[in-house]
């Protein structure tokens, strides 16, 4: 396969490598990055959060939820 080479500015180069996937090449992401078929999957979301940020989205989702059930009883 033929290969081209890139002059890309640092800043842009950390951002590659920071969101890269381990085992993945530069050129698999950015084909990733730039797919147009690309369709989200659960994994891609896998680590977005902290535990502690999703300890706190369960409370707050636990909290609607009685909410919604004392609502719902009321009607």
């Amino acid at each position: 396969m033929t290969t081209k080479t890139l002059t890309i500015m640092e800043d842009a180069y950390k951002l590659l490598k920071k969101n890269k996937k381990k085992d993945e090449s530069f050129s698999e992401e950015i084909r990733r990055i730039f797919s147009k078929k690309k369709k989200k999957s659960l994994k891609d979301f896998f680590g977005i959060l902290s535990e502690k940020e999703g300890e706190e989205m369960l409370k707050e989702l636990e909290k609607s939820r009685k909410t919604d059930m004392k609502l719902e009883k009321n009607r």
